[in-house]
Protein backbone atom coordinates (compact mmCIF):
# COMPACT_ATOMS: atom_id res chain seq x y z
CA UNK A 1 0.00 0.00 0.00
CA UNK A 2 2.45 2.10 0.24
CA UNK A 3 1.70 3.52 -3.04
CA UNK A 4 -1.78 4.92 -1.93
CA UNK A 5 -2.80 8.15 -2.64
CA UNK A 6 -3.50 10.71 0.27
CA UNK A 7 -5.79 13.62 0.11
CA UNK A 8 -7.09 16.56 2.32
CA UNK A 9 -9.46 18.54 1.48
CA UNK A 10 -9.07 21.91 3.90
CA UNK A 11 -12.16 24.26 4.17
CA UNK A 12 -12.71 26.65 6.57
CA UNK A 13 -14.79 25.02 8.91
CA UNK A 14 -13.51 21.08 8.51
CA UNK A 15 -10.33 19.21 6.99
CA UNK A 16 -11.64 15.55 5.50
CA UNK A 17 -8.73 13.34 4.91
CA UNK A 18 -9.27 9.96 2.29
CA UNK A 19 -6.80 7.10 1.35
CA UNK A 20 -7.10 5.79 -1.84
CA UNK A 21 -5.58 2.53 -3.22
CA UNK A 22 -5.02 3.90 -6.28
CA UNK A 23 -6.04 6.12 -9.31
CA UNK A 24 -7.73 2.96 -10.60
CA UNK A 25 -9.18 1.99 -7.00
CA UNK A 26 -11.13 4.74 -6.28
CA UNK A 27 -13.29 3.23 -3.14
CA UNK A 28 -11.60 4.48 0.48
CA UNK A 29 -9.15 2.78 2.63
CA UNK A 30 -10.17 5.23 5.00
CA UNK A 31 -12.04 8.91 5.15
CA UNK A 32 -12.36 10.92 8.13
CA UNK A 33 -12.73 14.61 8.81
CA UNK A 34 -12.05 17.09 11.76
CA UNK A 35 -12.90 20.79 12.63
CA UNK A 36 -10.49 22.98 11.24
CA UNK A 37 -11.19 25.88 13.77
CA UNK A 38 -9.64 28.52 11.69
CA UNK A 39 -10.66 30.97 14.01
CA UNK A 40 -7.44 29.74 16.60
CA UNK A 41 -5.26 30.95 13.88
CA UNK A 42 -2.63 29.64 10.99
CA UNK A 43 -0.36 27.63 13.22
CA UNK A 44 -3.55 26.05 14.93
CA UNK A 45 -4.52 25.03 10.79
CA UNK A 46 -1.17 23.08 10.17
CA UNK A 47 -1.46 21.62 13.57
CA UNK A 48 -4.95 20.19 12.79
CA UNK A 49 -3.81 18.81 9.78
CA UNK A 50 -0.90 17.20 11.21
CA UNK A 51 -3.13 15.75 13.70
CA UNK A 52 -5.76 14.17 11.14
CA UNK A 53 -2.78 12.85 9.58
CA UNK A 54 -1.39 11.10 12.67
CA UNK A 55 -5.17 9.58 12.97
CA UNK A 56 -5.54 8.58 9.72
CA UNK A 57 -2.04 6.33 9.86
CA UNK A 58 -2.77 4.78 13.24
CA UNK A 59 -6.11 3.82 11.69
CA UNK A 60 -5.08 2.29 8.25
CA UNK A 61 -1.62 1.45 9.03
CA UNK A 62 -0.31 3.73 6.27
CA UNK A 63 1.87 6.35 6.05
CA UNK A 64 1.88 8.70 3.20
CA UNK A 65 4.75 9.41 0.88
CA UNK A 66 3.04 12.39 -0.06
CA UNK A 67 -0.25 14.19 0.41
CA UNK A 68 -2.54 16.60 -1.90
CA UNK A 69 -4.45 19.28 -0.21
CA UNK A 70 -7.22 21.04 -2.28
CA UNK A 71 -6.79 24.80 -0.73
CA UNK A 72 -9.58 27.24 0.08
CA UNK A 73 -6.82 29.39 -2.56
CA UNK A 74 -3.70 29.18 -4.55
CA UNK A 75 -0.31 29.35 -3.59
CA UNK A 76 1.64 31.98 -5.77
CA UNK A 77 4.03 30.13 -7.54
CA UNK A 78 6.48 33.20 -7.49
CA UNK A 79 6.24 34.54 -4.16
CA UNK A 80 5.12 30.93 -2.78
CA UNK A 81 2.95 32.31 -0.28
CA UNK A 82 -0.84 31.61 -0.44
CA UNK A 83 -3.18 34.40 -1.64
CA UNK A 84 -7.40 34.38 -2.79
CA UNK A 85 -8.00 32.28 0.33
CA UNK A 86 -11.48 32.93 2.14
CA UNK A 87 -9.74 31.14 5.22
CA UNK A 88 -8.33 34.46 5.40
CA UNK A 89 -5.40 33.43 7.76
CA UNK A 90 -3.81 31.64 5.09
CA UNK A 91 -2.99 34.59 2.75
CA UNK A 92 0.58 35.81 2.96
CA UNK A 93 1.49 32.76 4.07
CA UNK A 94 4.08 29.76 3.20
CA UNK A 95 1.67 27.15 3.31
CA UNK A 96 3.36 24.24 1.40
CA UNK A 97 7.00 25.11 3.24
CA UNK A 98 5.37 24.90 6.40
CA UNK A 99 3.51 22.23 5.97
CA UNK A 100 6.43 20.25 4.74
CA UNK A 101 8.62 20.55 7.47
CA UNK A 102 5.77 19.57 9.96
CA UNK A 103 4.87 16.65 8.30
CA UNK A 104 8.32 16.06 6.52
CA UNK A 105 6.74 14.61 2.79
CA UNK A 106 6.29 16.47 0.08
CA UNK A 107 2.95 18.43 -0.29
CA UNK A 108 0.80 19.54 -3.30
CA UNK A 109 -1.52 22.60 -3.29
CA UNK A 110 -4.42 22.61 -5.85
CA UNK A 111 -7.68 25.12 -5.03
CA UNK A 112 -10.94 23.45 -4.71
CA UNK A 113 -12.21 23.95 -8.08
CA UNK A 114 -9.29 22.38 -9.67
CA UNK A 115 -9.79 19.65 -6.96
CA UNK A 116 -13.57 19.20 -8.05
CA UNK A 117 -12.63 18.69 -12.23
CA UNK A 118 -9.67 16.39 -11.10
CA UNK A 119 -11.97 13.71 -9.45
CA UNK A 120 -14.90 14.37 -12.05
CA UNK A 121 -12.31 13.27 -14.36
CA UNK A 122 -10.58 10.23 -13.22
CA UNK A 123 -13.68 8.90 -11.31
CA UNK A 124 -16.77 11.05 -11.97
CA UNK A 125 -19.03 11.82 -14.73
CA UNK A 126 -16.15 12.65 -17.14
CA UNK A 127 -15.23 8.86 -16.87
CA UNK A 128 -18.80 7.39 -17.51
CA UNK A 129 -19.70 10.03 -20.17
CA UNK A 130 -16.74 10.84 -22.00
CA UNK A 131 -13.65 9.03 -21.54
CA UNK A 132 -11.66 9.96 -24.23
CA UNK A 133 -11.93 13.54 -23.11
CA UNK A 134 -8.81 15.32 -22.82
CA UNK A 135 -9.26 18.62 -21.87
CA UNK A 136 -11.88 19.66 -19.11
CA UNK A 137 -13.44 22.51 -17.52
CA UNK A 138 -15.13 22.53 -14.11
CA UNK A 139 -17.22 25.05 -12.80
CA UNK A 140 -18.32 25.43 -9.14
CA UNK A 141 -21.11 28.09 -9.45
CA UNK A 142 -22.76 28.37 -5.99
CA UNK A 143 -21.93 31.36 -3.57
CA UNK A 144 -18.80 31.95 -5.21
CA UNK A 145 -17.45 31.50 -8.99
CA UNK A 146 -14.99 29.23 -9.55
CA UNK A 147 -13.50 26.95 -11.88
CA UNK A 148 -10.73 24.33 -13.02
CA UNK A 149 -8.93 22.89 -15.99
CA UNK A 150 -7.31 19.53 -16.08
CA UNK A 151 -5.66 18.56 -19.56
CA UNK A 152 -4.95 15.12 -19.98
CA UNK A 153 -5.42 14.20 -16.57
CA UNK A 154 -3.12 16.62 -14.64
CA UNK A 155 -4.40 19.91 -13.41
CA UNK A 156 -3.38 23.29 -15.59
CA UNK A 157 -2.65 25.71 -12.98
CA UNK A 158 -0.90 28.50 -15.07
CA UNK A 159 2.17 30.61 -14.50
CA UNK A 160 0.55 32.84 -12.05
CA UNK A 161 -1.36 29.66 -10.07
CA UNK A 162 -4.95 30.80 -10.93
CA UNK A 163 -5.53 29.10 -14.40
CA UNK A 164 -9.43 29.08 -14.57
CA UNK A 165 -10.50 31.46 -12.38
CA UNK A 166 -13.36 32.63 -14.67
CA UNK A 167 -15.27 34.16 -11.84
CA UNK A 168 -13.54 37.34 -12.13
CA UNK A 169 -13.05 38.08 -15.68
CA UNK A 170 -15.62 41.22 -16.08
CA UNK A 171 -18.80 40.31 -17.26
CA UNK A 172 -20.91 43.02 -17.02
CA UNK A 173 -20.92 46.60 -14.59
CA UNK A 174 -24.45 45.74 -13.55
CA UNK A 175 -22.71 42.87 -11.53
CA UNK A 176 -21.31 46.09 -9.22
CA UNK A 177 -18.30 46.21 -7.18
CA UNK A 178 -16.31 42.70 -6.39
CA UNK A 179 -14.65 42.23 -3.06
CA UNK A 180 -11.60 41.48 -5.66
CA UNK A 181 -11.56 45.15 -5.98
CA UNK A 182 -12.89 45.14 -9.94
CA UNK A 183 -16.24 45.94 -11.06
CA UNK A 184 -18.80 43.92 -12.97
CA UNK A 185 -16.93 40.71 -12.02
CA UNK A 186 -18.78 37.21 -12.95
CA UNK A 187 -18.90 36.23 -9.89
CA UNK A 188 -21.12 39.48 -9.23
CA UNK A 189 -23.64 38.51 -11.92
CA UNK A 190 -24.27 35.03 -11.44
CA UNK A 191 -23.34 33.75 -8.01
CA UNK A 192 -26.34 32.55 -5.97
CA UNK A 193 -25.69 35.83 -3.41
CA UNK A 194 -25.48 38.24 -6.94
CA UNK A 195 -28.67 36.36 -8.28
CA UNK A 196 -30.99 36.90 -4.85
CA UNK A 197 -29.58 40.67 -4.80
CA UNK A 198 -31.13 41.09 -7.99
CA UNK A 199 -34.30 39.19 -7.41
CA UNK A 200 -34.57 41.21 -4.36
CA UNK A 201 -33.47 44.71 -6.38
CA UNK A 202 -36.87 44.09 -8.40
CA UNK A 203 -39.56 42.76 -5.83
CA UNK A 204 -37.88 44.09 -2.48
CA UNK A 205 -38.32 41.03 -1.59
CA UNK A 206 -35.37 38.68 0.34
CA UNK A 207 -35.60 35.20 -1.20
CA UNK A 208 -32.89 32.72 -1.48
CA UNK A 209 -31.90 31.23 -4.46
CA UNK A 210 -33.98 27.59 -4.25
CA UNK A 211 -36.78 29.60 -3.60
CA UNK A 212 -36.57 32.05 -6.75
CA UNK A 213 -36.22 29.21 -9.10
CA UNK A 214 -38.97 27.24 -7.16
CA UNK A 215 -40.89 30.39 -8.42
CA UNK A 216 -39.46 30.43 -11.95
CA UNK A 217 -40.36 27.13 -12.56
CA UNK A 218 -43.71 27.48 -11.37
CA UNK A 219 -43.67 30.80 -13.63
CA UNK A 220 -45.85 32.30 -11.13
CA UNK A 221 -43.09 35.10 -10.43
CA UNK A 222 -42.35 37.10 -13.39
CA UNK A 223 -38.98 38.59 -11.39
CA UNK A 224 -38.46 35.23 -10.58
CA UNK A 225 -38.75 33.77 -14.23
CA UNK A 226 -36.78 37.46 -15.41
CA UNK A 227 -33.96 36.22 -12.75
CA UNK A 228 -33.44 32.89 -14.12
CA UNK A 229 -33.45 34.42 -18.03
CA UNK A 230 -31.05 36.92 -16.44
CA UNK A 231 -28.49 33.91 -15.20
CA UNK A 232 -28.61 31.89 -18.68
CA UNK A 233 -28.09 34.66 -20.56
CA UNK A 234 -24.75 35.54 -18.41
CA UNK A 235 -24.08 32.07 -18.10
CA UNK A 236 -23.96 31.68 -21.84
CA UNK A 237 -21.82 34.73 -22.61
CA UNK A 238 -19.66 34.35 -20.10
CA UNK A 239 -18.77 30.65 -20.73
CA UNK A 240 -18.38 31.62 -24.28
CA UNK A 241 -15.14 33.65 -23.16
CA UNK A 242 -13.75 30.14 -21.76
CA UNK A 243 -14.81 28.03 -24.74
CA UNK A 244 -13.54 30.92 -27.01
CA UNK A 245 -10.37 30.37 -25.28
CA UNK A 246 -10.13 26.44 -24.06
CA UNK A 247 -12.11 24.92 -26.65
CA UNK A 248 -12.94 22.14 -24.01
CA UNK A 249 -13.71 18.27 -24.76
CA UNK A 250 -16.23 18.81 -21.39
CA UNK A 251 -17.81 21.27 -19.30
CA UNK A 252 -18.74 19.87 -15.86
CA UNK A 253 -21.16 21.96 -13.65
CA UNK A 254 -21.39 22.09 -10.24
CA UNK A 255 -22.46 23.63 -7.16
CA UNK A 256 -25.39 24.57 -5.82
CA UNK A 257 -26.70 27.38 -8.87
CA UNK A 258 -24.70 24.73 -11.13
CA UNK A 259 -28.01 22.76 -10.51
CA UNK A 260 -30.43 25.34 -12.23
CA UNK A 261 -32.05 22.74 -14.83
CA UNK A 262 -32.18 26.16 -16.86
CA UNK A 263 -28.74 26.31 -17.47
CA UNK A 264 -28.99 23.16 -19.62
CA UNK A 265 -31.67 24.18 -22.26
CA UNK A 266 -31.22 28.28 -22.20
CA UNK A 267 -27.67 28.48 -20.84
CA UNK A 268 -26.94 26.53 -23.88
CA UNK A 269 -28.65 28.16 -26.12
CA UNK A 270 -27.00 31.52 -24.52
CA UNK A 271 -23.55 29.62 -25.33
CA UNK A 272 -24.87 29.26 -29.07
CA UNK A 273 -25.32 32.95 -29.52
CA UNK A 274 -22.40 34.03 -28.50
CA UNK A 275 -19.35 31.06 -28.89
CA UNK A 276 -17.11 31.52 -32.39
CA UNK A 277 -18.36 28.96 -34.07
CA UNK A 278 -21.28 27.73 -35.83
CA UNK A 279 -22.93 25.48 -33.31
CA UNK A 280 -22.11 24.19 -29.86
CA UNK A 281 -20.83 20.48 -28.85
CA UNK A 282 -18.86 20.67 -26.04
CA UNK A 283 -21.33 18.78 -23.70
CA UNK A 284 -22.45 20.54 -20.14
CA UNK A 285 -22.36 17.42 -17.88
CA UNK A 286 -23.69 17.72 -14.19
CA UNK A 287 -21.26 16.35 -11.76
CA UNK A 288 -21.57 12.58 -10.22
CA UNK A 289 -19.36 12.42 -7.27
CA UNK A 290 -21.12 14.76 -4.78
CA UNK A 291 -18.89 16.34 -1.32
CA UNK A 292 -16.69 13.64 -1.86
CA UNK A 293 -15.01 15.41 -5.43
CA UNK A 294 -13.10 17.88 -3.34
CA UNK A 295 -10.93 15.09 -0.89
CA UNK A 296 -10.88 12.63 -3.73
CA UNK A 297 -9.48 15.18 -6.17
CA UNK A 298 -6.82 15.91 -3.87
CA UNK A 299 -6.16 12.54 -3.36
CA UNK A 300 -5.98 12.83 -7.41
CA UNK A 301 -2.58 15.06 -7.39
CA UNK A 302 -0.60 12.72 -5.69
CA UNK A 303 -1.21 10.08 -8.48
Amino acid sequence: MNQALWGLDLGGTKVEGVILPSLHQPDPILRKRIDTEASRGYEHIIHQIDSLIKEMQAGSGISPRAIGIGTPGVLDPTLLTMKNCNTTVLNGKPFKKDLEEKLQIPVILANDANCFALAETHWGVVRRQAPDARMIFGIIMGTGVGGGIVVDGKVWNGRHGIGGEWGHNFLDESGGPCYCGKTGCVETVISGPALERYYQGLTGNPLKIKEIVSRAEAGEDKAAVQTIHRLSHFFGKAISVITNLLDPDVIVLGGGVGNIGALYSEGLASLQHFIFNNSVDVPLLRPSLGDSAGVFGAAALVG
